[in-house]
């Protein structure tokens, strides 16, 4: 599939503060934000559509200045935002075309940030890493292990995107805060354990942080962030919050491990459906959206 041609969306339209360097010279941007409101195999709270524009909203009001690295990251890279475009009808089609974005971005040298819009988006955004990278590891938060091979007649569903994302060759996940699987998702588990790593929820004071180190070590790593991954109480506002899961805190130690250990070359924060009247949550969203950008192109210690 050749590359899409990318729009830019105006710096007051963009990710971050409207006055940013880099988001007045896209092409100089390093991370490009890709908004991408597909919704269309949710199968229980909806609203995903409006994820992206309230995630850009609320990244507007966060500081640029990265008080644990102690400077102002985004001067590293510069960060440009795509307009949202015209999301293809039916999730195969939506996927081909997110596939051809990512494509651009990646073409041009560039960190792709994809913001959903529902989880089944995230093969689409993988696919072109694997044409780069070999023995590539998607890193997962979700409260969800998403390896169905299909849900309610979709086989790209929401509930599928792991699965669809180890039909590509090359790949393997490794995933965090897990503590909602089906039986069928307990067999693939255990039938490929070379190819799938599950760290769950109920395990997370006892985690083997060396061993995920290593399993890590010098890989090539995209990181897919569902916002179910963190507990309910602090993101309610998803299409089905679990009670059980990780803190904020707890969600940037695996971001930050990664960073070091290996390196992030895209990632996608999904499934956030924002709730009327409570911008907390959205701004949640954009931190943990802006912290990976962090890491991932400026690194993750104090300089």
């Amino acid at each position: 599939m050749g590359a899409a041609k990318l729009a830019f969306a105006a710096p007051a339209d963009g990710f971050q503060d409207a006055d940013r360097d880099g988001a007045a010279r896209p092409q100089a941007a390093r991370a490009v934000v890709i908004p991408f409101g597909l919704e269309a195999s949710v199968s229980y709270g909806a609203g995903t559509a409006a994820g992206p524009a309230a995630i850009l909203a609320a990244s507007r009001q966060l500081e640029l200045f990265d008080e644990e690295l102690w400077r102002e990251p985004y001067r590293d890279f510069g960060i440009a935002t795509l307009v949202q475009p015209e999301i293809a009808a039916g999730v195969g089609p939506a996927l081909d075309q997110l596939e051809a974005i990512v494509e651009a971005v990646v073409a041009r040298g560039g960190f792709p940030l994809t913001l959903g819009g529902e989880h089944s988006l995230t093969p689409g955004a993988v696919r072109p890493f694997t044409r780069h990278h070999r023995d590539l590891v998607i890193l997962q938060i979700d409260a969800h292990a998403d390896l169905r091979d299909g849900y309610l007649g979709e086989h790209f569903s929401h509930a599928s995107a792991m699965r669809r994302v180890l039909d590509l060759p090359g790949t393997s996940v490794v995933s965090f805060a897990i503590r909602a699987i089906c039986a069928e998702e307990a067999r693939f588990i255990e039938a490929e354990p070379d190819r799938v790593a599950i760290y769950f929820a109920h395990d997370q004071e006892r985690w083997d942080w060396e061993g995920l180190r290593s399993r890590l070590a010098g890989r090539s790593i995209y990181v897919t962030f569902d916002v179910d991954g963190l507990d309910s109480a602090a993101m309610p506002a998803t299409g089905t919050p679990m009670p059980g899961g990780i803190s904020y805190a707890r969600a940037l130690d695996i971001f930050r491990l990664a960073a070091d250990a290996g390196t992030i070359v895209g990632a996608d924060v999904v499934e956030l459906a924002p709730i009327d009247g409570f911008h907390a949550f959205d701004f949640t969203a954009a931190a943990v959206a802006n912290k990976i950008l962090n890491y991932a192109l400026s690194g993750t210690r104090r300089r």
